[in-house]
């Protein structure tokens, strides 16, 4: 009983935050290089409020979350009618407050690797015939593999560790959305220390094996 309560948060935790990653991988990617070469009136403000989950308080992000996804939201009806349920408590709203709170760090990271391109590499792609994708995809891409790294495995420690939206959005439902975050905080509350240690222990491990491999690509 105490091995299954124990590594079902840790495996959801691990299922969430790489499902996440693949996401902020696909986005932070090609959103960092469309604002990477463009430059419009507002660009400020978007990568603004791009950037805001890391600052803001998880209670609010998951806030903002239930308004967008709620069941009284345009969207959330729409989600409710496909799939004949609420996105709210579920497997998915764990996936989604974890990539809206790791976004950030990999839209900067990418952003970063892209602006340490010399330009003229770029340019000289496009004189030799090269559209703007393949650029991007054989030549941006590959140069900034090291930043792009680094930022993947910062948001998949942070979408790891996300606790606060996860809670308000996805709830604390054992074996469908209790991550360890949650399960530490049930632990506590219960007094469970030993439980709880144990999560903490392997949380710690596994956020300093993932900084540890990002500071030796650097």
């Amino acid at each position: 009983m105490i091995n299954e309560s124990f590594w079902s948060p840790v495996l959801l935790s691990v299922e969430v935050a790489s499902i996440a990653l693949i996401f902020v991988l696909i986005i932070g990617n090609l959103f960092a290089g469309f604002m990477h070469r463009k430059n419009f009136r507002g660009k400020v403000i978007i990568e603004t409020i791009i950037l805001l989950p890391i600052v803001l308080p998880p209670t609010v992000v998951g806030f903002l979350l239930i308004v967008v996804f709620g069941v009284n939201s345009p969207i959330g009806r729409f989600i409710e009618t496909l799939f004949d349920q609420p996105i709210m408590f579920t497997w998915w709203a764990a996936v989604i407050a974890s990539t809206v709170v790791a976004f950030p760090l990999m839209y900067q990271a990418c952003k970063t690797g892209f602006l340490s391109i010399e330009k003229e590499i770029e340019d000289a792609a496009r004189v030799d015939g090269a559209s703007e994708w393949k650029s991007f995809l054989f030549i941006t891409l590959p140069l900034a593999y090291k930043a792009i790294i680094s930022g993947a495995i910062l948001s998949f420690a942070r979408a790891l560790g996300e606790f606060g939206a996860t809670l308000m959005f996805a709830g604390n439902l054992p074996g469908i959305t209790q991550t360890m975050p949650t399960a530490i905080y049930v632990a506590l509350e219960s007094g469970n220390m030993t439980l709880a240690w144990m999560w903490v222990i392997v949380t710690i491990f596994i956020s300093f094996i993932m900084l540890l491999v990002s500071s030796l690509i650097k």
